[in-house]
Formats: structure tokens, C-alpha cells, sequence
């Protein structure tokens, strides 16, 4: 059954109006009538609803019951990926939320090839969100990932200690793996990706990095790239920290 996400302030009275991208979705594409039914997610409970009416830019829904919802992982990741080139975002973006990341943040540093001041920024974000806002759906998650507006690496530091545990993976770490410093924090539930893009951190940029806490790591002795790299991370931090397998 698809999954619409709302506003707990969209529900009056048991009643719901879809409007915008959601209900041309649900008239234009899915091509649903009235009687047909469809999920609605606020973000904390789970309602069945009854498509009542439709006319042109609008659904009007019943809702006929109510659930609890426990499809999101206990483990809240948050993704400062250093902006690639070319698509590449989107599909960080999109697997990542399949799989239970909670934020984006695009990173600048001193290897990306996008910059925060390209005029079409804030038409990139809002496709990136549009992106995360599908992969939601898809994958019956109850809450959309934010995507921020990218900020420079040096401004991302300064919200490291709002994490129980940030890690970044570096090729030249050779010691510590990431199964290892995910043994230590066991506890953890807040945790900060960091993920370079197409050139890596700089040297400079891992050294900052240290001091202000962050645990550089090893994935092992192949080098994956910028569009890998922050999927088998998150990956792997959910699953021996979260519910994922």
C-alpha cells in the first residue's frame, strides 16, 4: 500500500487534504479513485486512510485507523558528505535513506568540485530532499531525511560534540578499523559520518578533523569511492549498532 507523509497539523477532525506533488501523484500517476485506500505518516503514527473525494489538485481522505509506528532505527546517523561530482549526491542520498540515515549535510572542502556558492544550490537541495522524500516512501520509512544547505568543512566541526561518536574514514589509517572503534561504542546512538568526495580529505583537513575528536578509520584495504564509501559505512554502523539484518 503506498505511503503519503503529512503534517500531524494536516489531520482536522479525522479528515486530510492532499495537495501538491502528493496528490498529482496520487490522481496522475497511481490513478486512484475514491474507496481506494492509502497509508499517511506524520513521522510518529501510522494511519490507514479512505480516499473520500478527488478533483483537480486536491485528495481528501477519512482516516479509519490509527498505529504505532517502529520502523526507525534507534541508531541516528547523520551523513557529511563532501559534495561529488556529477549525480552522484543523488544516489548517495537515495540509498542512504533506504537504509536508515536520519540527516545530510553537503560538505565543501578542499578537493570538491561543487562549490556552496554556485547559484543553483538551493535547486539542488530541494531535489535532493525531493529525492529523500521518495526513498522514504519506497522503502515504507515513517520520517523523511533532511538535507541542510551544504556548509564548509571547518563549519561542520563545531557541532561535533551534539554526537556520541564521529568517524571518518581515511586510506592512510592503517590501525583502526571500523569494527573495532564500534566495539568501544556500543552505546552509542548519535553518531556523524564523514565522507570525502572524489579527491579524499586533505591532509590538513584530517588533522583538524583529529583534534576536534572525530575517530579516523579504516574500511579495509581497498579504496571505495565517494558514492560507496558512505553506504557501506552507514551500512555497517547500522547493523552492529542498529536493526538493520
Amino acid at each position: 500500500m503506498r505511503k503519503i507523509f503529512i503534517k500531524n497539523r494536516d489531520i482536522d477532525d479525522g479528515i486530510v487534504k492532499i495537495i501538491g506533488d502528493d496528490a498529482h501523484h496520487i490522481i496522475h500517476v497511481l490513478r486512484l479513485k475514491p474507496g481506494a485506500n492509502l497509508l499517511l505518516s506524520d513521522g510518529m503514527l501510522q494511519y490507514s486512510a479512505l480516499i473520500d473525494s478527488i478533483n483537480k489538485s486536491s485528495v481528501i481522505l477519512k482516516i479509519m485507523n490509527i498505529h504505532d509506528e517502529d520502523v526507525e532505527s534507534p541508531i541516528n546517523i547523520t551523513l557529511y558528505q563532501g559534495l561529488p561530482k556529477s549525480d552522484k549526491m543523488d544516489f548517495i542520498i537515495q540509498k542512504c535513506t533506504e537504509i536508515g540515515v536520519k540527516r545530510f549535510v553537503p560538505l565543501e572542502t578542499k578537493y570538491s568540485l561543487i562549490k556552496i556558492k554556485e547559484k543553483n544550490i538551493e535547486n539542488k537541495i530541494n531535489r535532493w530532499q525531493k529525492i529523500s522524500h521518495e526513498a522514504s516512501k519506497q522503502s515504507g520509512r515513517s520520517v523523511v531525511p533532511d538535507v541542510l544547505m551544504p556548509i564548509d568543512f571547518k563549519e561542520s566541526l563545531k557541532g561535533i560534540c551534539d554526537y556520541d561518536l564521529s568517524i571518518i574514514p581515511y586510506e592512510k589509517e592503517k590501525r583502526l578499523g571500523l569494527k573495532d572503534i564500534l566495539k568501544e561504542y556500543k552505546q552509542a546512538k548519535n553518531i556523524s559520518v564523514f565522507i570525502g568526495p572524489e579527491g579524499g580529505f586533505s591532509d590538513d583537513e584530517i588533522n583538524t578533523a583529529i583534534e576536534c575528536g572525530i575517530k579516523p578509520v579504516t574500511l579495509g584495504p581497498r579504496i571505495l569511492r565517494t558514492e560507496t564509501a558512505g553506504i557501506v559505512t552507514c551500512s555497517i554502523i547500522l547493523y552492529e549498532l542498529g536493526d538493520l539484518g
